[in-house]
């Protein structure tokens, strides 16, 4: 029989599951469904990317790779549409069906599969706007004189024609002069021109 895999998420220490377990008891009984595992959050956010009990239980169904998860509603589950169709996207790959109580989803029902592009679709737009918004962002930003990006680090040049002298890598001057191996590279590059 295939595992089932029960999530529960609640933001606060203070709210109560019972509700989500109820619901989601009432689909296991008219399925039939009489084994199945709990994985629940508590007071934990439904923003927070990283959450144990759904991280083990995400463990778990990669290892079992069969299975069935039943959430009360996509806001308990994920973050985002994005995350949902990671996650959704995941389960297919895995074999692993997903049933949503509230939005009475079911990912092998036809319906379901149905929606389920719908839902990609959504995503792919809310990628889209996001990317629209940052480069309106960056646009904007350039247009009233403001710097993109994080700022340059100011470079003791003396100090690092030396160490280059001392035939250090770049990797010990970048860790000696707290910047990056390519910001080295660059800094030497300048200074090998400003010497030809």
């Amino acid at each position: 029989m295939t595992k089932v895999y029960i999530y529960l998420r609640v933001s606060t220490k203070e709210q109560s599951s019972q509700s989500q377990l109820t619901a989601i008891k009432g689909y296991c009984q008219q399925n039939n469904i009489t084994e199945c595992e709990i994985f629940q959050d508590d007071g934990i956010s439904g923003a927070k990317q990283s959450r144990p009990a759904l991280d083990l239980m995400m463990a778990k169904l990669r290892q079992q790779r069969t299975g069935t998860v039943i959430v009360y509603s996509f806001s308990r589950f994920a973050r985002s549409t994005i995350h949902l169709l990671s996650a959704l996207n995941e389960f297919k790959t895995l074999g692993i069906s997903f049933v949503s109580i509230t939005e009475r989803l079911e990912t092998n029902t036809p319906m379901g599969r149905a929606c389920f592009g719908i839902l990609a679709s959504i995503a792919e737009l809310e990628r889209d706007l996001i990317r629209e918004r940052v480069k309106a962002g960056m646009i904007n930003a350039k247009l009233k004189g403001r710097k993109i990006g994080a700022p340059k680090k100011v470079v003791n040049h003396e100090l690092l024609s030396n160490l280059v002298q001392q035939k250090l890598s770049y990797k010990e001057i970048s860790k000696l002069l707290n910047i990056s191996s390519a910001t080295v590279c660059r800094e030497v590059k300048l200074l090998q021109k400003a010497v030809a």
